[in-house]
C-alpha cells in the first residue's frame, strides 16, 4: 500500500482546511485508515480513525467536533476536515493505512506527511 498525502498547509486561527490522501496498491486489504500528528517536540497521536467496512469513525478529544475524517471509496482517497482551526494544531500531519491479515498480522503504512502551520 502507497500513500501520497496532499493539502494546503498555512492557515490562521479559526480558519479550515482540508487534507487529502491517495492510496494505491493492495487497497482491498486496508482495515483501517486513520490520521496522525506529530508536534514539535511531542510524540505522534492518532486523532482519527475509519473502518473500511462500515466506516466508523473515532476521534481524539483534542480534535473531537472539530475535525472530521471521510473517505471516498471509489477514489481510494482519505480525507481530513479541518475547522475551526487552533495553534495548538500546528503539526506535521501523517495518513495511515493498516491491514490485518492471517499470517503476516499487523502492517502499517504511511504517507509522507503534511505540515500545518496555525497562526494565531
Amino acid at each position: 500500500v502507497q500513500l501520497e498525502e496532499s493539502g494546503r498547509g498555512l492557515a490562521q486561527t479559526g480558519d479550515a482546511l482540508r487534507l487529502s490522501c491517495v492510496a494505491s496498491g493492495d487497497t482491498i486489504s486496508i482495515n483501517v485508515m486513520a490520521w496522525h500528528r506529530q508536534a514539535p517536540g511531542k510524540e505522534r497521536e492518532i486523532i482519527a480513525t475509519i473502518t473500511s467496512g462500515a466506516g466508523s469513525t473515532h476521534y481524539a478529544e483534542s480534535v473531537k467536533g472539530r475535525f472530521t475524517i471521510s473517505r471516498d471509496k471509489d477514489k481510494n482517497t482519505l480525507y481530513l476536515q479541518m475547522n475551526d482551526l487552533k495553534p495548538e494544531d500546528t503539526a506535521v500531519y501523517y495518513c495511515n493505512a493498516m491491514t490485518l491479515q492471517f499470517g503476516v498480522g499487523l502492517t502499517n503504512y504511511w504517507g509522507q506527511g503534511t505540515q500545518v502551520t496555525v497562526s494565531s
